[in-house]
Parts: C-alpha cells; structure tokens; sequence
C-alpha cells in the first residue's frame, strides 16, 4: 500500500471516528500514530509521540492561548457582559428589534476580549435571551440572534482560533488579528441588518424598544470603558508594534484582574474559579493541538498534500473555482464537525494546495473561521444551539434551528464579499506590518 493511500484511509478513518463521537483529540492522536507507524515503522511513530507532547507544551507561542483565555474568564465574572448589553441597547433604544440588536452588538464586544464563541453565547444567553422572551420577542428572533452573534467570537480579534490557525500556518498571529477586525466587524453589521429586514418583514417578532434620554444612553455607553481599555491596551497594543500577542495576551490578562478588584466586581474566590477555568479549558485545547502535531507529521510523511497539489493541477480549474469547492466543503462538513476539529483535521491537507493557488495564507486564514464557524449554527452539530439549549431548555431544538435560517445569510455576504474584495482582510496587515 501506497503512503498516499494510507493518508486517504487515515482521512476517512478519523472522520468515521468523530462521527461516532470519539473525542476529536483521541481519535487524531490514534489515527496519527497508526498512520505514521505504517509509514515509518513503530519505531519512528512512538518516538514522535514521545517528543511532540514536549515540543508542543514548551513553544512560547501557544502562551498567548492560556492567558486570552484567562482575560475572557475574568471578564466574564466581572460583569463585562452585563456592561456591553446595556450600551449596545442604549445605542439601537427607540427601534424595532432593540434588543436583538443589541445581543449581537454585545455578542461582538464580548468576543473581542473573550476570543470564544461557545462563551460568548453562553453569556449572552443568560443575559439576553430572558430579557427578549420578557418583553415579547419571537422565540426564533431570539435565539437566532444570540446563536448566530456568537460566532462574531471567534473572528474579532484577539480569537483563540485565528491563534491555532497560525500555529498550524505558521503565519502571524499578530497579521491574523489584524486581518479579522475589518471582517468581524462588517459581519456584525450584517447581522444587525438581517435583525432589521426580519423586523420590517415581520413587525410581530419584536415590539419597539423604548426611546431613552441622551444622558442615559451616554451614561449607559460609558459603561463599558473596562472592556473598551482592555481591548485598546491589549490588542491595540498588538497592532502598533507595542506588544507581541503573547506580551498583549498577559497584560490584558493581569489588566482583568486589576480592574475587577479595583471596581470590586471580583474577589479571590472568582480570580480562582476564573483561572482553574483556564487550566481546564487550556488542557482540552493543547491535548487537541498536540494531537493534531502528530496526525500532521504524519501526512507530511504520506505526501498527501503534495499529492492533491499535484491532482488539482492536473484538473486545470481556475483557482477560484478550486477555492469555491473547498469553500462548499467545509460548509457541509460543518455540519458534521465542531470548528476547533475541522480546521486541525483539514489545514494541513489544504493549505499547501492554497498557497500552489497563489491565495495570500493570511487572507485564507480569515476566510476559513468564517466558512467554519457558520457550522457553530447548522445543524445536526451547531454547537452554538446546544449550548443555548442548554441554558434554556424550554426552547425546543427545531425553534433554535429555524432562528439561525436568515442570519446565514450575513456569513453568505462576507464570504462573496472575501471573495470579490480580499482587501477587506488583507488591508489592516499591510498597512501595519508591511
């Protein structure tokens, strides 16, 4: 047997083994070390899973991933979230949909100092959701919303996955941030817009918010100059040359931390619970990462990649169309797969046949969280839903699932508009780090 058929095997293998619900660092930790074992020899295969655990456990880059988490986690204990969700409702307050505007709008402040999107719709869940059911809200406006404002975390710098891309990449993780801003900001807008056409189509999903008194909205707005510091001193520190992203990552962790005692929103007990959270969510990511080093060691050694740069040539497409195809791939297997899992399973099989297309690695980077996080919200997986359901489990899953339906949408536009206008991504890093 070929090595290229062993890659191939080991493809379909690992999806089989993630479909069944085998943890996803289990089964490319198993999957990495057989392949590579009937490549190389067991000799080679168990001393690669010997010595990547360390190689990957002692690179100082992937610190940046343990102290973002940790700002996130303060954040989210001090109220950070409330603050965000009071001024995005005092910025659209007197409109149709006021409160679906404002959860993506706090959905979108969240994400930039939490960098996930499974706990910014978690929060805003608790937050928002009860509030839009209160005041009348269609339940699908609500939860679609929510669900879909989530995604915004993972794109809006600083974002745990834009990190892990540019581990794999090896690219920028500080040109990564960079290059998600513009589009995580635009995506945001879009979906405020489709909230406002839901609401001009059906005028019943939401009553009109109340109008307020411009020294209430002011008041309300300047309640969010922790997030707005954090943010600016952190990854604004990134984007003028002040800080590398792993400096940037621990300022903002320790600036949580002194903002929360000096206002008094946190106490002990909460840094505690804020960083074992960090030590358990850290030990999931870098058990995945180590275990993804592996199964990538091991197609480098099929010469897998190579292969479908090779076959891809062969077919004479034009690189847009090439692109195209993976795009639609990745969208129906994000139904299938959680995001973290399809982009270490896939990146280092198709990245190598983006680069051969000429396509800017940087640009790919963003267009892929995009493509992949619309399969936080499709189902059969849609971790974004589960997690709503979880936090209110009187809403049935097929009412969550038809909340998402127009917000779709949003994430369609951005794509077409990467595709046509790579600039949007690819402006900020140029002009700060050519």
């Amino acid at each position: 047997m070929t090595p290229e058929s062993v890659g191939l095997i080991s493809i379909l293998a690992l999806l089989v083994m993630v479909l069944i619900r085998i943890p996803v660092a289990v089964a490319l930790g198993v999957v990495g070390v057989c392949g590579y074992a009937a490549v190389d020899g067991w000799g080679r295969a168990l001393n690669r899973l010997g010595n990547t655990p360390f190689d990957i456990a002692s690179g100082y880059a992937l610190s940046v991933v343990p102290l973002f988490l940790l700002m996130g986690a303060v954040a989210t204990r001090s109220g950070m979230s409330q603050d965000l969700f009071r001024a995005a409702n005092a910025l659209f307050a007197g409109r149709r949909g006021t409160l679906a505007m404002a959860s993506i709008g706090a959905c979108a402040g969240f994400g930039a100092i939490c960098g996930s999107s499974l706990a910014t719709a978690a929060t805003m869940s608790r937050i928002a959701i009860p509030e839009m059911l209160r005041f009348g809200y269609d339940d699908r406006l609500a939860t679609g919303s929510v669900a879909s404002g989530g995604t915004l975390g993972i794109l809006i710098p600083p974002s745990v996955i834009l990190v892990i891309y540019a581990i794999i990449a090896q690219q920028s993780v500080a040109e990564l941030f960079a290059a998600g801003l513009i589009p995580g900001l635009l995506l945001a807008t879009f979906h405020v817009v489709v909230v406002w056409a839901i609401c001009r189509l059906r005028p019943a999903a939401a009553p009109v918010g109340p109008a307020m008194p411009l020294k209430d909205r002011l008041r309300d707005i300047r309640g969010i100059w922790q997030m707005m510091l954090l943010f600016v001193v952190s990854v604004g520190g990134i984007y003028v040359g002040l800080f590398s992203p792993t400096e940037a990552a621990a300022v903002g962790a320790g600036g949580a931390i002194v903002l929360g005692f000096v206002t008094r929103r946190i106490g002990v007990r909460d840094t505690i619970d804020a960083a074992m959270e960090t030590v358990r969510t850290t030990a999931m990511l870098f058990f995945i990462i180590i275990a993804a080093a592996i199964y990538a060691y091991f197609l480098v050694q099929t010469r897998l990649p190579q292969g479908l740069v090779d076959w891809v040539g062969g077919l004479d497409l034009p690189p847009f169309a090439v692109l195209a195809i993976l795009v639609l791939f990745y969208l129906v297997l994000g139904c299938f797969l959680e995001t973290l899992g399809m982009i270490l399973i896939t990146v280092p099989v198709f990245l190598p046949l983006v680069l051969d297309l000429g396509y800017d690695p940087i640009w790919f980077g963003v267009l892929l969280v995009v493509v992949v996080e619309v399969g936080l919200i499709t189902p059969p997986v849609g971790m974004n839903l589960f997690v709503i359901r979880a936090q209110q489990p009187n809403l049935p899953i097929p009412t969550l699932y038809r909340g998402i339906v127009p917000f779709l949408a949003a994430d369609g536009a951005l794509v077409l508009l990467l595709f046509l206008l790579p600039g949007i991504a690819l402006w900020l890093p140029g002009v700060l780090f050519s």
